[in-house]
């Protein structure tokens, strides 16, 4: 039995949905038990939050395979206990023979499928490095150990879910169609079963033994360069020995009494959230009630204009400069807000509402952590469509992203989630790709208040958006503040989007009287965000969303 199991047998690990929150010391919440009690057993040993870190992430990558990955990318923002705030951005890159048009045929036009499925979707993987990097700069506990759990997890397996099930069979011919008929995940899982994953734990081992090099030099790097090839990539090994992670300047700004800390470019989470939050802050939104027909049009409206300035000016600050200061301008967001009044929608120019791509859903997973220190991480880590590329590595056990579709593969043309981008947001051999991920740390009265993040591609923005808003103006403890029903706008195309059967008819029928645009048949789950609230007595309290199988492991 493995170690992690036996550990959760005691009662240091307990049930998110139990009320006993006085007494909680340190927590992770995952997509998923078998990590969250992973990272909680790391913390117990007398790791910090960033040792904690390193295990609940290469466990979300055996367990949770859709997302959790050692072959793609991610953002982390982190609080010291003693209040220092820093960010890693460990995002993918463009390859190094990339190009603008890559995507394009004879005629300019974008080729379907191609930035998506396969090789060539494929962005210089940044995790182990960025996973390294977190263990050099704050780990406590030896490398080693961290990355044995996950060793041991692969080895010895985790059991399919019904969720998980429906994800497997959901991706199943997109396996079969890149790898053939004999991949490891063609397999007809039931629930219940054991996957092992024995090529993975290989391959874990590689990198326990070597680090990053054990990734990003050696047998390893010559498996996924072979593959990236064998299914129409362009990925070389310079491409691999020279990626790093960089620490980037945090975004931070004030909410209120809040002080909101979040991802900077090349992630657009960061900006999209301070400027949504910058606008409503003049309505008392509280007043209007949760999700009621004022609360709604006010949120819409502020996200319609954020993801409007998110499609002309966002990028990779290492290429282009990013106006940020005065994207976060508060003259410049009141002049924005301007023309939204209660009486009408304010449209978002000649939009066929039908053009709408939701084909993932679980393409990114977000995790939690607070130590019995009080440090505080979250992390949105990310393979970019669920199973990323669906380009599986034999040998090694994984699949590898396909990241490059957050580039712009032609300016104007909506991505894989109905994400317009500009110029700023082209393809340049070593550029970053443009992200909505946004993991996100709250204090209050310079105390610790919230640490929360969500994967669901375009509408992570506005589900933060919306649960910050839960717990603060809205009153909700960390549970039912991830519970609440969610809805999403982008700018374009323009749709309000609704989660399935949690929104009252009388409601939607307001809202379309005011010229909201309600495609019911896209309503679809929004989100599925962990998070950890600490109140002002400094008693801890999880979130755990039950849109999926995310799980809370707390310490006692």
């Amino acid at each position: 039995m493995n170690k992690y199991i036996l550990f959760s047998i005691f009662t240091l690990f307990i049930n998110c949905n139990k009320n006993e929150t006085k007494q909680i010391k340190a927590a992770v919440v995952s997509a998923r038990q078998e990590a969250s009690d992973i990272g909680l057993n790391i913390i117990a040993k007398g790791g910090n939050a960033f040792d904690a870190m390193i295990a609940t992430d290469l466990a979300l990558s055996v367990c949770y395979p859709n997302a959790g990955n050692i072959a793609g990318g991610g953002f982390l923002v982190y609080r010291t206990t003693d209040g220092k705030f820093g960010s890693l951005d460990y995002r993918e890159k463009a390859p190094e023979q990339a190009t603008r048009d890559m995507y394009l045929d004879s005629d300019g036009n974008v080729i379907s499928g191609k930035s998506t499925i396969g090789g060539l979707a494929v962005g210089i993987p940044g995790t182990i490095a960025g996973l390294y990097e977190i263990h050099k700069k704050f780990g406590t506990m030896p490398w080693k150990d961290l990355v044995q759990p996950a060793i041991n997890l692969a080895k010895n397996g985790y059991k399919v879910t019904n969720k998980q099930k429906r994800s497997f069979d959901s991706k199943k011919e997109d396996f079969i169609k890149i790898n053939g008929k004999n991949t490891f995940y063609a397999t007809d899982y039931k629930i219940g079963d054991l996957v092992i994953n024995l090529p993975l734990a290989n391959t874990l081992k590689l990198i326990q033994d070597k680090g990053r090099a054990g990734f990003y030099k050696g047998i390893n790097a010559d498996r996924l360069i072979q593959r990236v090839k064998e299914t129409g990539g362009i990925i070389t090994s310079n491409d691999l020995v020279s990626y790093s992670p960089v620490w980037r300047a945090r975004i931070q700004f004030k909410y209120k009494e809040l002080l909101i800390t979040s991802m900077s470019p090349p992630s657009s989470g960061g900006i999209c959230l301070g400027q949504m939050l910058e606008m409503i802050e003049p309505f008392d939104i509280s007043q209007y009630g949760h999700n009621s027909l004022k609360s709604i049009q006010l949120m819409v409206e502020a996200e319609r204009r954020s993801y409007a300035d998110r499609a002309e000016f966002l990028g990779d600050p290492d290429f282009i400069e990013v106006p940020q200061k005065k994207l976060l301008d508060p003259i410049y967001l009141s002049n924005r807000m301007k023309s939204f009044n209660w009486d009408n929608a304010t449209l978002s120019n000649e939009i066929n509402p039908g053009n709408i791509i939701f084909k993932e859903t679980e393409e990114t997973t977000h995790y939690s952590i607070i130590d019995k220190l009080g440090n505080a991480i979250s992390v949105t880590t990310t393979l970019n469509g669920s199973y990323g590329s669906k380009v599986f590595v034999k040998d090694g056990g994984y699949f590898l992203n396909n990241e490059m579709d957050d580039f712009s593969s032609k300016p104007g043309v909506p991505n894989m989630f109905g994400l317009l981008g500009s110029e700023a947001n082209s393809i340049m051999p070593g550029k970053r790709m443009l992200s909505s991920m946004t993991p996100t740390i709250v204090e209050k009265n310079n105390k610790l208040y919230m640490i929360l993040g969500t994967p669901g591609g375009s509408t992570i923005i506005t589900s933060v958006f919306q649960t910050i808003l839960n717990a603060y103006e809205f009153k909700m403890s960390m549970q039912e503040a991830v519970n609440a029903a969610r809805f999403h706008h982008q700018w374009k195309p323009d749709v309000v989007i609704l989660e399935p059967k949690k929104f009252d008819s009388d409601l939607i029928f307001k809202l379309k009287e005011k010229g909201y645009n309600i495609e019911e048949k896209f309503s679809r789950i929004i989100g599925r965000v962990d998070a950890i609230m600490v109140d002002e007595d400094g008693n801890i309290s999880t979130g755990a969303d039950p849109r999926g199988d995310d799980f809370s492991s707390v310490l006692k």
